[in-house]
């Protein structure tokens, strides 16, 4: 059965934060298919793939992506038609050169993505073999990795910053079990943890209301107060803090950052970048950090490498805006000790060739990975199959709540039902 690629089919459909986003369908002559929606970013860093909207105030107030889709159906879809589905380099750098542009900002990264990651997925159905295992191959010409594990969780269960209501600096407030737990029990531990918060916030009349990753977004003083709130929760569980369970941070500093310094609710006037270091590192003694993700500046590359020279031994420190699953920024932070892990997300790159040298990159460099989703999300799966086949030691899907997060986490529950029966 032939695997060349017969048709490529776009439409707009809508993600979790009610906006526009890319549905690609990818059509072997053998008719096997795979589809593949794309995600979108609302803390998007500088040195992200360029995301096409139509920009037309008339419509969706300019966030459609009527334009990503055309180029689909009209650019990239007559250039792929007859190609083999099954080389994935090929494909992914026939887009890139289309494209032409060194971030994808001609036929967007949303539409080449779509394209990418449906086409894998129609490969994957056309072999008959489930994702993962196709993806796994993919990577294993990067770098050999068997499947052995499931990734860990990492749950938001505070929403703040550009996620949130508001009243937070912070964007994100982390549960993160134990790496000796099956996953299925701590998706179970995070699940309870995430209820008792709820019954706190109940207790404490506390106005809330439900940030764009599932999280609750409380109506809370400083930063610390939610911290508070989480230890609160762990302590009334059966679940002893700093052995089955740790906190995660996701600072999100470039958007508090101003040319003055760092402007968080916890402090009376800005911090400067050498201030802003050691009152994260006092944080980290109060808490006890297990991931710290951009606690600083996407430029600030002296804080960076000062934080992880102190704290990155025993705390991932972790680059997102910093590196932007790009292979020259991560060259950087890889060079200057800037972080001592990395977290990857697709849509930032633009293609799942690009992504998955991204990854192996970041592997060989000794660095933990982090397969990420974003904020505004669709049904969507694949990035659970695309944590487990590159062996991320942590896979960050937001709370375990709201269906387009709890699809990811079920689809790892099924995985891990095939690979790891109990």
């Amino acid at each position: 059965m032939s695997t060349n690629i017969y048709a490529i089919i776009a439409r707009e459909i809508l993600d979790s934060r009610g906006n526009p986003t890319v549905e690609t369908m990818v059509v072997f002559e053998s008719g096997y298919r795979g589809i593949a929606a794309v995600p979108a970013g609302a803390s998007i860093g500088t040195y992200e793939a360029v995301e096409l909207r139509d920009k037309d105030d008339k419509r969706y107030r300019g966030m459609g992506v009527l334009k990503a889709v055309n180029n689909v159906n009209t650019v990239i879809g007559p250039k792929l038609r007859g190609m083999d589905g099954l080389n994935q380099g090929v494909i992914d750098t026939t887009m890139i050169q289309l494209d032409g542009t060194p971030n994808k900002a001609k036929l967007g990264a949303n539409a080449i993505l779509s394209v990418s990651l449906a086409t894998a997925a129609a490969a994957s159905a056309q072999q008959r073999a489930p994702l993962y295992n196709y993806l796994n191959a993919l990577f294993n010409t990067l770098l050999p990795t068997p499947i052995k594990r499931m990734p860990t969780p990492t749950l938001n269960l505070i929403n703040g910053g550009k996620h949130g209501a508001g009243n937070l600096d912070f964007q994100e407030f982390h549960v993160v079990p134990a790496t000796n737990k099956s996953y299925h029990v701590g998706l179970q531990m995070g699940v309870e943890l995430d209820h008792i918060l709820n019954d706190i916030l109940v207790y404490r009349n506390a106005v809330h209301s439900v940030g764009d990753e599932g999280g609750f977004a409380p109506n809370l003083f400083t930063n610390s107060e939610a911290f508070g709130l989480i230890m609160d929760a762990i302590k009334q569980s059966p679940y002893t803090f700093g052995v089955d369970i740790f906190l995660g941070l996701d600072v999100a500093a470039s958007h508090f950052k101003t040319q003055g310094g760092y402007r968080i609710k916890d402090k009376p006037q800005e911090l400067s970048p050498k201030d802003f270091v050691k009152y994260l590192i006092e944080l980290n003694r109060q808490y006890r950090l297990l991931l710290l993700e951009d606690p600083l500046d996407e430029d600030d590359w002296e804080g960076w490498r000062e934080l992880t020279a102190q704290i990155g031994k025993d705390v991932l420190v972790i680059a997102d805006d910093l590196v932007a699953t790009n292979a020259a920024r991560l060259d950087q932070a890889i060079a200057q000790k800037a972080c001592s892990a990395v977290l990857l997300k697709p849509n930032q790159i633009g293609t799942l060739s690009e992504y998955l040298q991204v990854v192996a990159k970041a592997k060989k460099a000794g660095l933990a990975t982090i397969v990420s989703h974003r904020s505004a999300e669709t049904n969507d799966t694949f990035i659970a199959d695309l944590g487990v086949a590159v062996q991320a030691d942590y896979v960050k899907f937001g709370a375990p709540v709201r269906g387009e997060r709890v699809a990811k986490y079920n689809r790892l529950l099924q995985i891990e039902a095939e690979l790891f029966p109990q």
